[in-house]
């Protein structure tokens, strides 16, 4: 049988490497079949193309557009797409799905470290953290002032949560330290930690912070617009650590730039990297992180074993323990 090939979008954590390579070993002088990227930048579609035609499997990255017509350049030997992130937003599933491929990700393993990332965030903007540090860092601390740089309480405040899966809910455990009132708006969830399931409307008006936790899809896209963001309080604070366009960064650089809501913080923007001629850069109350809501060691690692046991699994022709597209298995 011939041993089957894989194309790999960028280097990933050396614990799902480390199991790759222990299935697709060099033979002799012979190449492994498996074949990384070796670059910080993603390849381009051309270069992935031209990589990755022939291959039985491909592992990505969110960075990658997987669409039915790059699918098809690969050709029709590929049985897995394994992607390294929760949200598949970059690949097209319902293509895949039309050709029998199932898709991977790596979810409940950084479930932690993002709801980590969206109260370190929440409190950075509400606290005024990075603006105060870059005061300080200008010369500009003289001497110890009742008004300076005043932020936002976070004890008895009310959080609202949009999106109520497992990030969501955890960052609402997180909430019950801070003795905080939680809404949440996600039709299909239940209650959990004490959160009040209310309509999206009564979330945005009585929220003194508010989390964004669903995933990019087109019902979801610019949720977070002007509309939105005038029904918010004037003291509110805004996280996003979903995807990028699930907010419209011109609406909300509007409401921070005119002070119609408090602050704002975003782990993910539209598109990635953010441009540094944006105007959200100009503003003091608008902290910005480069997509690092997963960002720590353990998790990273952990997302490689899954995404590197997904491609395994699917090369097999054995279920995905982490399947985006189960219809394929009873179709």
């Amino acid at each position: 049988m011939t041993k089957p090939t894989v194309f790999i979008t960028r280097i990933i954590p050396n614990p799902g490497l480390i199991l790759l390579n222990e299935h697709f070993p060099p033979e002799g002088i012979a190449q492994s079949a498996l074949e990384i990227w070796p670059h910080d930048l993603p390849p381009t579609r051309t270069q992935l193309i031209e990589h990755a035609r022939g291959a039985d499997g491909l592992l990505c990255l969110l960075t990658d557009k997987i669409d039915g017509d790059l699918m098809d350049a690969i050709g029709p030997q590929l049985k897995i797409i394994s992607n390294f992130a929760v949200g598949v937003d970059n690949i097209d599933v319902s293509a895949a799905t039309a050709r029998g491929i199932p898709v991977g990700n790596t979810p409940g393993v950084l479930t932690d470290a993002t709801a980590d990332q969206a109260f370190a965030l929440m409190m950075s903007a509400g606290r005024r953290i990075t603006e105060a540090e870059r005061f300080l860092r200008a010369g500009n601390w003289v001497t110890w002032q009742p008004s300076l740089l005043l932020g936002a309480d976070f004890a008895g405040a009310t959080l609202g949560i949009i999106g109520f899966g497992r990030i969501g809910q955890a960052v609402a455990k997180r909430a019950q330290g801070f003795d905080m009132r939680v809404l949440y708006y996600s039709p299909n969830a239940q209650p959990a930690y004490g959160a009040q399931s209310v309509d999206l409307d009564t979330l945005v008006r009585e929220s003194d912070f508010i989390s964004v936790h669903v995933p990019l899809k087109p019902e979801t896209r610019h949720l977070v617009n002007a509309d939105f963001l005038a029904k918010m309080k004037p003291n509110a604070v805004l996280v996003n650590t979903a995807r990028g366009g699930v907010l419209d960064q011109t609406a909300l650089y509007n409401a921070l730039k005119s002070n119609q809501i408090f602050a704002a913080a975003l782990d993910v923007t539209d598109p990635e990297p953010l441009p540094m001629d944006s105007p959200l850069l100009e503003l003091e109350n608008c902290v910005i992180v480069p997509h690092l809501g997963s960002a720590s060691k353990k998790t990273r690692d952990m997302m490689s074993l899954l995404a590197a046991q997904n491609l395994i699994a699917g090369l097999k022709g054995e279920r995905l323990p982490n399947c985006v597209n189960p219809e394929i298995y009873t179709s």
